[in-house]
């Protein structure tokens, strides 16, 4: 059952233009040329119960105003979107209720508030019975580790502290849905991993389906099963990460310590990446030569100490991905 489906989504911002200098500013009081910028270029996709999906792309590619749209703050130029069976800014009390939403770089939490008034008034704004709202701060907070959070205004928080008192309070409603713009963003790597152990607590357990928006790739690789990539507006991938590896880089990374420093290796089927005293790093072709016969030529040809074979990293792959895609 899909929670989300959207049909030919488009987005378009009008952005009106000042000429340069003293007498372009005098004639921009009676008449300024307009640019139009299309954020979302008829996308279309779905997201079923259940599912946790990644979805990415640069600073500019449409992702928050897609997530604005989705939540209902924004509505489209055009296309059909359907969130929990509700158009989402024509029905927001409903859809609203029901979805959860977190900015990595805005709070939900009113600043000079401590963290247990703000989320009081959470209480009373989507009108949480109070037996509910006890039971699901009780289990948020030990989750979380909020109790020592509670009573210091929000501005005193650090970064990582606050990231997980917003999460905290878009899931005191218990939603349905919810969405992650770059929940990690700035975060230390202790807190990172805090973050990502409880998305995925929240997403088996609690089968919250959830749309996670971010450029950390780790996060996405830790996270995601599933990704959908969108640049300059326009939806050029959904499929698993193992299904992008194969279109944008079959390769296979061989990281070979070798007995002798400073031995050369060299291969018709591999390529020489950088080699670092006894550490060599080659690329090769997982469908032109297998792993087992280029470790088998390798350890043929020189006496190594230990070896490793890894997949290019995640961020490699998105990077070259854009690349190719704006050529």
């Amino acid at each position: 059952m899909s929670i989300i489906t959207v049909h030919s989504l488009l987005k378009q911002f009008h952005i009106q233009q000042r000429k340069p200098g003293f007498l372009g500013g005098i004639a921009s009081l009676f008449h300024r040329d307009t640019l139009t910028r299309t954020a979302l270029d008829h996308i279309s996709f779905s997201v079923d119960e259940g599912e946790l999906v990644g979805y990415i792309g640069p600073n500019g590619a449409g992702k928050s105003t897609t997530v604005k749209i989705l939540s209902g703050i924004l509505v489209p130029d055009g296309g059909e979107v359907k969130v929990l069976g509700k158009v989402p800014w024509s029905h927001r009390i409903e859809t609203v209720s029901q979805i959860g939403v977190v900015f990595g770089q805005r709070t939900q939490l009113w600043w000079d508030l401590p963290v247990i008034e703000s989320f009081d008034l959470l209480k009373d704004i989507y009108r949480i019975p109070e037996k509910k709202y006890k039971n699901n701060l009780e289990s948020l907070a030990s989750i979380l580790e909020l109790e020592k959070l509670f009573h210091i205004p929000v501005r005193q928080l650090s970064l990582g502290q606050r990231m997980r008192c917003d999460l905290g309070a878009s899931l005191l409603h218990d939603p349905k849905l919810l969405f992650l713009d770059e929940p990690t963003i700035g975060l230390d790597a202790v807190s990172k991993l805090a973050v990502r152990d409880f998305i995925k607590k929240l997403n088996k357990e609690h089968k919250v389906t959830i749309m996670l928006t971010t450029h950390d790739m780790d996060d996405i690789e830790a996270l995601c099963k599933r990704v959908l990539i969108l640049n300059e507006g326009k939806l050029f991938l959904d499929g698993t990460l193992a299904t992008l590896r194969k279109k944008i880089a079959p390769e296979r990374r061989l990281i070979v310590d070798l007995v002798h420093e400073h031995a050369k290796i060299s291969d018709p089927d591999a390529i020489l990446l950088k080699q670092e005293g006894h550490r060599v790093w080659l690329s090769f072709d997982p469908t032109q030569i297998s792993t087992q016969e280029m470790i088998n030529r390798i350890t043929a040809k020189h006496p190594i100490q230990d070896l490793y074979v890894e997949n290019p990293p995640i961020e490699e792959i998105i990077a070259s991905f854009y690349r190719d895609a704006n050529r």
